[in-house]
This record gives C-alpha cells, sequence and structure tokens, in this order.
C-alpha cells in the first residue's frame, strides 16, 4: 500500500459520501477534489455542477476555478448565473453541496467573510459565493476543512452561511443544513436532539484526544466511534493523478 498523508484521507473520506448519480454543486479548493475524486471511482455518474454556471461537468483535469474552461467545454450544458441560483440552487433541484471553511463553531455555522470584527478585520477573506444559498438549499450539506484551534472556533466571526444557527435552533431553511464535517482528524455530524457537532467517526492512526486538541469548543463524542477505512490504491492513484492534473477522456 501506498504511503497517504491526513488531507489525502480527508479528501478520499469526503469523495466517498457522493453517491453514483448525486447531482453535486462543487465548492473551490478541497471540495473540489473531492468530487471529482468521486466522479473517477465510485460515482461515474455524478453529476457534477459549479456556480458559474457548468451543469454535468466532466472535466477532464483538475479544474484551477469555477471558471476553467475545461468545464463548459465538458457541461452538458452552461447556464447563467441568475439561473443557476433561481432554478437549480433555489429550487432544490442539488442533492449535495460541497463546501469549505475558513472558520466553522459548533452548530456548523460557517465563515469565509473576515477574520476579526467585520468593520475592521485583521484579514479579509474570498467571501461568500454562492455558498450562503448552497448552504441553505441543498438536500445535503457537507463541509470539508483541516480541523485546528484557529478554524473549529466556539463562535464565528462572521456568519457567512448559516448552519443551524447560534443555539442551533434557528434555521428555517429548506434543506437539511450541514450533514457532516469531514476534516483531516474523522468526520463530525449534528446531533440529532441539539444539532451540536459531534464526533461519529476517526480515521486511521487519529485518537479522540487529538480530535479534542484541535476543536476550539468541548467537543463531544459519539459513544460508539465508528473507523474509517484507509484509502485504497485506486483511490490514491486516482487522487494523485488528479493533483498532477492529468488529462482523462471526459
Amino acid at each position: 500500500m501506498s504511503e497517504w498523508s491526513s488531507a489525502d484521507m480527508m479528501n478520499v473520506a469526503a469523495a466517498r459520501e457522493l453517491r453514483d448519480g448525486d447531482v453535486c454543486l462543487v465548492g473551490v479548493g478541497p471540495p473540489n477534489l473531492a468530487a471529482n475524486l468521486a466522479r473517477r471511482t465510485h460515482a461515474p455518474n455524478c453529476r457534477l455542477v459549479y456556480e458559474s454556471g457548468a451543469i454535468d461537468a466532466k472535466p477532464r483535469r483538475l479544474p484551477l476555478s469555477i471558471g476553467d474552461d475545461d468545464l463548459a467545454a465538458t457541461a452538458t450544458a452552461v447556464v447563467s448565473v441568475p439561473e443557476m441560483f433561481n432554478y437549480w440552487v433555489g429550487a432544490g433541484r442539488i442533492d449535495v453541496g460541497f463546501l469549505g471553511a475558513a472558520q466553522i463553531d459548533r452548530f456548523g455555522n460557517i465563515n469565509t467573510t473576515v477574520i476579526g470584527e467585520h468593520s475592521d478585520p485583521k484579514t479579509r477573506l474570498p467571501g461568500a459565493g454562492g455558498a450562503p444559498e448552497i448552504a441553505a438549499a441543498a438536500g445535503r450539506v457537507i463541509v470539508i476543512v483541516k480541523q485546528s484551534p484557529r478554524t473549529f472556533v466556539e463562535q464565528v466571526d462572521f456568519v457567512t452561511s448559516v448552519g443551524y444557527g447560534p443555539t442551533g435552533r434557528e434555521r428555517q431553511a429548506p434543506g437539511a443544513g450541514p450533514t457532516l464535517v469531514i476534516t483531516d482528524h474523522g468526520v463530525l455530524e449534528p446531533d440529532p436532539d441539539t444539532n451540536e457537532l459531534a464526533l461519529t467517526r476517526l480515521h486511521p492512526g487519529v485518537t479522540v484526544e487529538q480530535a479534542r486538541e484541535a476543536t476550539g469548543w468541548p467537543l463531544k463524542v459519539a459513544d460508539s466511534i465508528q473507523k474509517v477505512e484507509p484509502p485504497s490504491e485506486v483511490e490514491l492513484t486516482a487522487l494523485r493523478r488528479l493533483r498532477d492534473r492529468e488529462a482523462v477522456d471526459a
């Protein structure tokens, strides 16, 4: 078996959550890698949708951004941004929304706007893009982010995309809310009663103590923790070819 990193495990674990035939709206960064990995392995009929307007894109290489020309060249259709958000996202036609985060709190609220006060930020982040609408309306929302106290915070500095609200009780949107948060340590899921994120799965070689140390709040842990299977050789080969931007037939 080839060697693999914690980032490899995070991306593989995220890819495994996509089902063959899912309509998936893909964010930038790790979500982009994970979604394309799924399509190259167990979910070849997964329909990748990008907020730039590419519907059912079949990129031959890992897209560099949502504006990569390979997305338009391999898509079944390219629609306008208003149509994307009104017809596809807002109308509930997205099965899975893959998102990243700069900060996330215990109730799955996401910040990608600023670090510090909004009026005088320490760091200005890329911003919302289409994430708020995706978080509100997708059937399942999966967040992919590396776990550290800097990212997993008691309270986000700014709510860009609502998870379950400040107390876990405020969500009114039609979507299901964040269903999984996949990190380089394991997988967190909302408690069915409180919506607070709890650790339910651990990646190989990671302990509960390490996951707690990487979290900025007292992390709850499920009574029975599942162990995630390590990446297979097929998954690792496909992942590395994606990172190297090797081309495949669309």
